[in-house]
């Protein structure tokens, strides 16, 4: 029987999400990749296992998550149930509606039809009453705005979901999303951009505008699926995202590896590695609530927790940082 780590609680950091009384746990763990039914159940279970001890309390799902589409969510509401059912209270756990996930034209995008079965069907799979907190997964061109936040209202005021949030929302629209939801009554807790030192879009308007709503942020992708490590600086390994397709990267000639390159030496300097840099660059921004890891083993879990030690980036080292990725090489 699993019994947690005692001393969960005592390295992790928790950071309050925007305006809200909800402080998220810094690092979350994802289950897009790695938790589903072509992913060894066993290892999923240790993964989970492995964050809970480190105080990693929020863990971000969505309906589609596998492959197969939802067996992400199945396997980990059998992980719940099993082993963690007696921490539910615990837990942050979310899932998002948006993306395809069944036949015909109900299966994804924004109406209020599509995102509340979602939610009751995410529910079922994982066994639980209510999400902590429930995304609409990406903006519908063909749905009214008010149609979409109307439905997020809806599941909160149903009970089916305690917050809600947006993903991949740009400016404009995380703004007027979050003055529908305040007419409502439900306020936008958080939007869930991508967003790492290779991709820093939301820089420019987002995180101005969710700080101006009172919103959070919590980042994806942060590592840029694994670029922003050390595993493709000389080759791609066997069983990574590159070899399984999902990835596009060539290790003699992608000019961002030069970059990785010449960033692990100020990793190096902090006592990191480049990963553990990026993770806590992305962390640094002070709209950011947390950050989502991925992962196919434990021990990147464990890896990931030390972008948590040692001192806030300083200003010499962010400087260094913009002018490597601003650089040509």
């Amino acid at each position: 029987m699993y019994h947690p780590s005692d001393q969960r609680y005592e390295t992790m950091s928790y950071r309050r999400c925007g305006r809200s009384g909800l402080r998220l746990s810094s690092l979350s763990l994802g289950l897009w990749h790695n938790f589903g039914g072509d992913a060894p159940f066993q290892t999923a279970r240790a993964m989970i296992h492995t964050a809970f001890d480190a105080g990693i309390t929020h863990f971000d799902l969505a309906n589609n998550y596998g492959p197969p589409p939802g067996s992400a969510e199945s396997n980990f509401g059998r992980i719940l149930q099993e082993d963690l059912k007696a921490y539910r209270d615990e837990l942050i756990i979310s899932s998002k509606a948006g993306y395809d996930m069944w036949p015909g034209p109900y299966g994804n995008f924004g109406s209020r039809k599509s995102l509340i079965a979602s939610c009751e069907q995410s529910l079922r799979r994982m066994g639980l009453d209510y999400v902590d907190i429930f995304y609409h997964h990406r903006p519908d061109p063909d749905t009214p705005l008010a149609e979409t936040m109307g439905a997020l209202d809806h599941l909160v005021r149903s009970g089916k979901a305690l917050y809600v949030g947006i993903s991949n929302y740009g400016p404009a629209a995380s703004q007027e999303a979050a003055s529908i939801l305040r007419r409502l009554g439900t306020p936008c807790l958080i939007h869930q951009p991508c967003y790492h030192m290779f991709r820093r879009e939301p820089e420019q308007g987002l995180f101005s505008a969710l700080e101006a709503e009172g919103m959070g942020a919590i980042a994806f992708s942060p590592l840029a699926q694994g670029i922003l490590t050390d595993k493709y600086l000389s080759r791609i390994p066997e069983g990574s995202r590159a070899a399984k397709g999902r990835l596009r990267i060539d290790p003699e000639q992608d000019p961002r590896l030069e970059k990785v390159r010449q960033l692990s030496a100020i990793a190096e300097a902090r006592g990191m590695n480049i990963a553990q840099l990026a993770l806590a660059w992305v962390l640094r921004h002070p709209v950011m609530a947390s950050v989502i890891i991925g992962a196919s083993r434990p021990e990147q879990i464990r890896d990931c927790l030390g972008c948590l030690r040692g001192e806030e980036l300083s200003s010499e080292e962010l400087a260094a940082i913009d002018a490597i990725l601003a650089s040509a090489a």
